[in-house]
């Protein structure tokens, strides 16, 4: 399955946010099946896709399955990524010098007077 395709579903890449952190599978099944309304078994569903496609790793800890994120596939879609960047990179300089423009002209401007 292309990297894409596993992170095209929503539900996967909610996962994948929560798994930043080392979660048990029950903990993320609880999260997304209150956010997303699925079932636990649906969700180890995308938690499988994941592993299997080497974006999380589990590891057992007891009868846990912890979870967590393994950087080396978002590794592979940066890199893919990377020739794309051009296009938003200006636009996001472009939008920090205006953030800052207007900090300084709130900064600099004169106290409203009260009554």
């Amino acid at each position: 399955m292309h990297a894409f395709d596993v992170l095209g579903d929503p539900v996967r890449r909610r996962i994948l946010e929560l798994l930043l952190e080392e979660r048990p599978s029950g903990e993320v099944a609880a999260t997304i099946g209150a956010e997303f309304g699925i079932t636990q078994p649906a969700v180890s569903r995308h938690l499988r896709v994941l592993r299997e496609n080497g974006f999380a790793r589990v590891r057992t800890q007891g009868t846990r399955r912890l979870y967590v994120v393994d950087p080396d596939a978002l590794h592979d879609v940066d890199s893919w990524l990377e020739p794309f960047r051009a296009y938003w990179d200006q636009r996001l300089d472009a939008l920090g010098t205006e953030l800052a423009r207007g900090r300084r002209a709130r900064l600099s401007a004169p106290a409203p007077e009260e009554d």
